[in-house]
């Protein structure tokens, strides 16, 4: 794709890969793989997750914190596999989260991810 300007110049894009913006307050969000969530329960799931994973990675590791994480893991690629979470997902992080109580209570990404559990589990 070309365009001219006035001076005879132009400008080509090649290929793309990935996301990307041009201009200013742009905002992109690109899905490696599958479907991007449709829910906004479910995007902010995903936030969430992807947000407490990064901040248990600098926490003290104990089996509880293990399983966590790798739920966590799970639960990010379901999102950005399927577009969501399913119900037997959400079920097994709650679970994960009230084990690993102690350090997610600290954590301001783990009150996030607790609450949007519970907004999709219902309570």
């Amino acid at each position: 794709m070309a365009t001219a300007d006035e001076r005879g110049n132009g400008i080509h894009i090649g290929s793309v890969r990935g996301a990307f913006a041009i201009g200013d307050h742009n905002t992109v969000t690109h899905y490696e793989g599958g479907a991007a969530p449709a829910d906004p329960a479910q995007e902010e799931l995903l936030r969430a997750v992807r947000a407490l994973r990064d901040d248990l990675s600098r926490a003290v590791q104990s089996p509880q914190v293990t399983a966590l994480s790798g739920e966590l893991a799970e639960t990010e690629t379901e999102i950005a596999d399927t577009g969501a979470a399913g119900p037997g997902r959400v079920a097994r992080l709650r679970t994960a989260l009230a084990d690993a109580g102690a350090v997610v209570g600290l954590l301001a990404s783990g009150a996030a991810v607790g609450q949007a559990v519970a907004a999709l589990a219902g309570g």
